[in-house]
């Protein structure tokens, strides 16, 4: 009875629709980071939603991944792991992380990504 219980578990969430900020983009999924707060962005960074439930991209030093936790519109990381290089922009890399794990809206407009947090955080992407 316990084995029938697992499967019917695994296959009932492997059919669940996806309901992240993912099934909603157009495209493949990769946005390039503008803005920061209303200030451009002038270090390179990536976020890339193309596989439902995690989040991946290239902070301006470092790759880094999460799960992607929440259902559209919400938006909420797990625990960022990145690598650990060091290089110029690492206080560009801490703003951008920080900023990423405190974003709590999501909005997708064709080829711009919003995130954004009560507080007024904001963080807009574009696609390339």
């Amino acid at each position: 009875m316990f084995r029938l219980m697992i499967a019917f578990v695994v296959l009932t969430s492997a059919c669940q629709a996806d309901e992240t900020v993912t099934a909603y983009l157009e495209g493949s999924g990769a946005f390039r980071l503008v803005t920061l707060d209303g200030t451009p962005f002038e270090a390179q960074a990536t976020i890339d939603l193309s596989v439902a439930g995690r989040l991946r991209g290239d902070a301006p030093c470092n790759s880094y991944s999460a799960a992607q936790m929440a259902v559209y519109p919400w938006f909420e990381t797990g625990a960022i792991i990145t690598t650990r290089m060091a290089c110029p922009d690492l206080d560009a890399e801490t703003a951008f992380l920080a900023a990423l794990s405190a974003m709590t809206l999501s909005e997708v407009a064709g080829a711009t990504l919003i995130l954004s947090n009560t507080e007024g955080g904001e963080m807009v992407f574009q696609a390339p």
